[in-house]
């Protein structure tokens, strides 16, 4: 192997295939499919990737589903070098113009992909379009080599690019080198800590859905396999919360929205969730008392994770940490041990022990920047620190509470409200199940606070003034909302977050 690509990202991935081929990787459409057998197809669709022209440093876009042959088609690019660009779902033909724009190779599809829009702007722009099963079928008539399983990307080269955003109008995409990937925290076993290695455990039978090219999915499946584990693909569309017992599901990533909606089953009923050891909610904020009621009702398996898609997952409240002191749901835990973390002030420095000001963090495996965009990428990346942009403090035990977006803000008569504290302060009426607060402009007073509110199942509604009332009492007078819209659900965007825009979106402005 060439020293200077020794171990990078995926080969560590590859040599732990390699030496357990009979272990099962994924289930899939009824079927196992060994790590042998993902081995083969990766080799194989590098003998395609190198055929159709493609090497080390080729820009790559993948639109592809969720499938072991999906898994192989990333990790063949990567093991050629090639710099991905994950095509999330949802993107408009005008932010897949400005993706492939940009000095794109190729575009790869599988037989899940029927983007008409994509095929379009691909043809427009002469990026030629690869079919993966065209791929695999090309590599077979290919000699094998000696380093169709040898990982040849450059620790300082681009190795993939996530993309955040497309509210500009040019998708936002956060840069990852080989050289991050080859350190992430979950994919490099040999440094897992004892807390890790807990979580690792729970990942035997790990239910994977929703898309590959989603940072923070592909971190939590590497973590699967990894440790031994097997991905599940459940059929379409996804029964929930049947499939943990049809699947014997034990560890599964979800969003809040996807958590509420299996709180609504459980309290109903009691969904057979028998086998279940980790469920790790992630991706927004959750009420300190529906995390403890998630507890009571599903049991000692929720996580509450928090990361970003430029960083990782960066801490975890363990369950039996909050069964030990219940007083911790409203934290999203410790930093994981590879974590610095710091609390500063608008100036930089850092805040004492409790107060709240800027959450910055540091580790090797975070992103380098945003792709072609200088001015966010200095705004977010000072000395090898990153900016969340989230406030949050951090007690005298390592627990980090958080407090809001700093850019989820309101300003009305030019004072600064945060959305966070007032969402907390509406969720904590025992008859709301959710609530979340938008901007809307306002002709006299520049912007108005705006509160959504989804009451709880078989709850009475609480009145407008009562929740008004209530952000007075626990925030303030100038932060109780000018309106407040009762919701039976809130809509959700493509990541599975609450969407704002949309909610917004509903309100006329003033």
């Amino acid at each position: 192997m060439d020293e200077q690509h020794a171990g990078t990202f995926p080969q560590t991935l590859i040599d732990a295939f390699r030496a357990a081929p009979d272990r099962p990787a994924f289930e899939y459409e009824g079927r196992t499919v060994t790590r042998g057998e993902v081995l083969d197809a990766v080799a194989t669709l590098v003998r395609g990737l190198r055929g159709a022209g493609l090497t080390a440093g080729s820009y790559v876009a993948l639109d592809t589903g969720v499938s072991p042959e999906a898994f192989a088609v990333r990790i063949a690019a990567h093991t050629v070098g090639c710099t991905v660009i994950g095509l999330r779902p949802g993107l408009t033909r005008e932010h897949l113009r400005s993706i492939l724009a940009r000095d794109v190779s190729a575009v790869v599809t599988d037989d899940t992909a029927s983007n008409a829009e994509l095929h379009a702007e691909a043809a427009e722009l002469g990026v030629p379009l690869l079919d993966a099963a065209s791929l695999r079928s090309a590599g077979e008539a290919l000699p094998g080599s000696g380093d169709d399983l040898t990982a040849q990307g450059n620790p300082d080269d681009v190795g993939i690019i996530h993309l955040t955003s497309g509210s500009t109008g040019r998708p936002k995409g956060t840069v990852v080198t080989y050289g991050a990937l080859t350190h992430n925290w979950a994919l490099e076993p040999s440094r897992w800590n004892d807390r890790v290695r807990r979580l690792a455990a729970r990942y035997e039978r790990f239910l994977l859905f929703g898309t590959l090219n989603s940072a923070v999915v592909f971190e939590h499946l590497g973590l699967c396999l990894m440790s031994g584990g097997t991905a599940v693909i459940p059929g379409q569309p996804l029964r929930f919360p049947e499939v943990f017992a049809q699947h014997r599901i034990t560890a599964c990533l979800v969003t809040v929205p996807r958590l509420y909606a299996l709180l609504d089953a459980a309290r109903e009923g009691s969904p057979d969730l028998s086998t279940l050891r980790n469920l790790l909610v992630a991706g927004s904020p959750l009420p300190p008392h529906r995390l403890t009621e998630a507890a009571a009702l599903l049991g000692p398996v929720v996580h509450h994770g928090y990361g970003q898609t430029e960083t990782g997952m960066l801490s975890v409240l363990e369950p039996a940490e909050l069964t030990g002191d219940p007083a911790l749901a409203d934290s999203v835990g410790r930093p994981l041990e590879t974590v610095e973390t710091r609390v500063r002030d608008s100036e930089g420095q850092d805040v004492p022990t409790g107060d709240t000001g800027e959450v910055w963090v540091r580790r090797p495996d975070f992103f380098r920047g945003y792709w072609d965009d200088v001015e966010e990428t200095a705004d977010v990346l000072r000395d090898g620190w990153v900016r969340t942009r989230d406030l949050g403090s951090l007690d005298a035990d390592g627990y980090l509470r958080l407090a809001g977006r700093i850019r989820d803000i309101i300003i009305v008569n030019a004072i600064v409200h945060y959305a966070g504290p007032i969402e907390r302060a509406l969720a904590s009426h025992p008859d709301v199940d959710q609530a979340y607060v938008v901007s809307v402009p306002d002709e006299h007073t520049g912007e108005a606070i705006h509160a959504f509110v989804v009451p709880r199942p078989a709850a009475v509604a609480p009145e407008e003034e009562t929740l008004r009332k209530l952000v007075a009492r626990e925030v303030g007078a100038a932060s109780v909302p000018a309106g407040v819209v009762l919701l039976t659900e809130v809509p959700v965007a493509p990541s599975g977050k609450p969407d704002k825009a949309a909610l917004r979106a509903m309100v006329s402005p003033r």
